[in-house]
């Protein structure tokens, strides 16, 4: 089953998620700003994108450039950001199997189907 982390806000977001729907497979959309990531989640998420936190962050976002582009923080500090603000988080997500990208560009969608 194919996962896709959305922003319908987000132009690479709707991209994205309308490259997965032309593919005709089985998908869910999970809108992560109306249904945040628990912490296991995006732990897990992490691990299959075999990213380390502060790589997921949006960095330009002004909450990330006011709050906490200044402060020195740990993995676990970055992953506290992120699901108290999941607007920071990257996208779209792309997740099939144990394997997960970001999927911009798009075509990284289809290297990740193989």
């Amino acid at each position: 089953m194919i996962t896709i982390y959305h922003n319908p806000k987000c132009s690479k977001s709707r991209a994205g998620l309308c490259e997965i729907e032309t593919l005709n497979l089985p998908f869910t959309i999970r809108r992560y700003l109306d249904h945040p990531l628990t912490k296991e989640e995006l732990v897990a998420l992490l691990e299959k994108l075999q990213m380390k936190p502060i790589e997921l962050v949006r960095t330009k976002e002004a909450i990330w450039k006011e709050q906490y582009r200044e402060k020195e923080m740990n993995d676990d500090e970055i992953i506290d950001a992120l699901l108290t603000h999941p607007k920071l988080i990257e996208r779209p997500i792309v997740v099939f199997g144990d394997k997960a990208i970001i999927a911009r560009p798009i075509e990284k969608i289809n290297d990740l189907l193989g």
